[in-house]
């Protein structure tokens, strides 16, 4: 009998997650045996699970809301991109050592690319929310010559942390925070608005910024991807923007931290068509 190997995800709450369908489809369409888990724990519960995870009994997690900051302290080592993110969305163990990564920036750009055919080299971007996708997305778009991110928060001094960051390690661009009242003028400017807040993801949430501000040209991004279309993307439809949900980042960054797990290429064909059949 074959041992299986475990994979998760870890977050909370987690159960309406799509990640167990992606990547049970992919470990099947490479006829790897492996369970993937949903770890739904609470804060006061992180420090036993790392113990866990410690004795080598799981071979890697997923780290979704709200962990992604929180895990840093559980882990024995970070690639470069998760340290200079700090956060985390992909652990492996490997020899009970817990190696954090962080796929969701480069998924993003992955998706930015594929799909709306868009390079984000001297694009002005406006992003809603500064935690820790918002974190990783900023991070590579600075990388890949973004004239310009604006970052928005509930919480002005995480924006303001952010911006400062991306001043720090790509001079050569600009990064600003932006106020609540600023923020019209900075997306009729832009070319490119990013949610990267839950903000949407129950059907009566409101849309995270006044509708009024969309203009047509720009992109609207919503990393949120169960609903497949939001409220500020059907805002976003209705005045001839053009608009992406989440399932394309989540598409990439889970490819990557497959590869990172197995060593082995994704199967992305395989996993967009289980992500499609799952929302429909």
């Amino acid at each position: 009998m074959v041992s299986k190997k475990i994979f998760g995800l870890l977050g909370y709450p987690i159960k309406h997650s799509l990640s167990p369908v992606m990547h049970n489809a992919a470990f099947k369409a490479l006829g790897i045996v492996v369970e993937y888990e949903l770890f739904e724990k609470r804060p006061e519960e992180l420090r036993d699970f790392f113990r866990e995870l410690k004795k080598g009994l799981i071979s890697g997690v997923n780290v979704t809301i709200p962990y992604k900051e929180k895990v840093l302290r559980y882990l024995d080592e970070l690639s470069q991109e998760a340290e200079l993110i700090g956060a985390v969305n992909t652990i492996l163990v490997k020899e009970k050592r817990l190696i954090g990564y962080n796929t969701d920036g480069e998924g993003f750009i992955t998706s930015l690319r594929e799909e709306a055919g868009i390079d984000p080299q001297g694009k002005r971007i406006v992003i809603i929310g500064a935690g820790g996708a918002s974190r990783a997305i900023s991070i590579q778009l600075a990388k890949e010559k973004a004239r310009r991110v604006s970052l928005t928060d509930i919480v002005l001094n995480k924006a303001r942390d952010l911006a400062s960051c991306l001043k720090k390690n790509f001079p050569e661009g600009e990064a600003t925070a932006v106020r609540e009242e600023g923020l019209e003028k900075e997306i009729r400017e832009a070319d490119i608005l990013i949610n990267a807040t839950p903000v949407g993801m129950r059907p009566d949430d409101p849309s995270p910024i006044d509708p009024k501000f969309l203009h047509p040209h720009l992109l609207v991004y919503d990393l949120i991807y169960n609903p497949p279309k939001t409220r500020l993307l059907s805002q976003a439809e209705r005045i001839g923007a053009k608009t992406l949900n989440g399932m394309g980042m989540l598409l990439y960054q889970g490819a990557l931290a497959f590869t990172i797990w197995t060593g082995k290429e994704a199967p992305l064909k395989a996993m967009r068509v289980a992500l499609k059949k799952a929302l429909q």
